[in-house]
């Protein structure tokens, strides 16, 4: 059971912390390098499929479990690590630099919080990335917040959800209109199961972030005269925690740089809901 989950990754240790990176694909390839990032509170076992395919392609990608999350280290809040978005920022930048991924690359972000932290992340580091592709994630002022996260800020009602082994698994199901197959539900569930750390991780992250701040700063940075590198937003149209009018919003504000693709019968995770539907988009955005 422990060994489960874990298809094209390995350990990377940067300064005190460990992540878990899974690989696809050769350094070699003149197609360019994809680093896929996940939201709270799923892992990058959510990309496998996508990333294996688009490996395939010729593109050498990476996916990281945010630290806290997954299979990465978990420090103790308060211990080395305090969960900010400016500490997810230095970590990552760590990351990238231990990797030696130098040149621009392909960002891929989706979903709430540390999804977030990887756009606003690209914000500050326009030069260093040649497209971004957005999964369902929030991106206006207006975008609804799931009531996992409101329920993990209040005092002892969060202490108690953070601890519910089923927490990723049930987030997954409730933004899909699919049932994930027992293989899959049991990696979502590892990391909640194996110790009390994740869930304190996830306690911690969704205290210090500030989701309206965060979205107001997506939809500002990324708009027209502010950003002019190519995004694709790929929609999964049967999300139901983010509608559709986000993504519509969101290219209303910079036409001329914002591609939208929506993805029928496909909900909030659209990597893990229709891969094959994913790796089609991608390709006709990065070639």
């Amino acid at each position: 059971m422990e060994n489960k989950g874990r298809d094209y990754g390995s350990y990377v240790q940067v300064g005190k912390f460990k992540w878990f990176v899974r690989e696809t694909g050769s350094s070699d390839t003149q197609l360019g390098t994809i680093v896929f990032i996940h939201g709270a509170p799923t892992q990058s076992y959510s990309y496998r499929v996508v990333m294996a395919q688009m490996g395939d392609a010729g593109y050498h990608c990476y996916a990281p479990d945010w630290l806290g999350f997954g299979f990465s280290s978990k420090p103790q809040p308060g211990y080395g690590f305090p969960y900010t978005e400016e500490a997810y920022h230095e970590e990552f930048d760590k990351l990238l630099s231990e990797l030696c991924i130098d040149s621009p690359f392909f960002l891929v972000t989706q979903g709430f919080l540390v999804g977030s932290y990887g756009l606003t992340w690209a914000l500050k580091n326009p030069n260093r990335i040649s497209k971004l592709v957005i999964f369902n994630s929030p991106l206006t002022t207006s975008a609804s917040i799931p009531n996992l996260f409101w329920q993990l800020r209040f005092p002892l009602l969060g202490e108690f959800t953070c601890q519910t082994p089923i927490i990723a698994e049930r987030f997954v199901e409730g933004g899909s209109p699919y049932v994930l197959k027992d293989e899959k539900a049991d990696v979502y569930r590892l990391p909640y199961l194996s110790s009390s750390g994740p869930g304190f991780s996830l306690l911690e992250a969704t205290r210090k972030a500030t989701f309206k701040d965060l979205t107001s700063r997506i939809a500002s940075g990324f708009s027209s005269g502010r950003w002019d590198i190519p995004i694709l937003v790929a929609w999964g149209i049967s999300d139901k925690y983010l509608r559709q009018l986000e993504a519509e919003t969101f290219q209303k504000n910079n036409i001329s740089t914002i591609t939208v693709d929506m993805l029928e019968g496909v909900g909030h995770m659209p990597q893990e809901d229709w891969p094959e539907k994913v790796v089609d988009s991608l390709k006709r955005f990065m070639k």
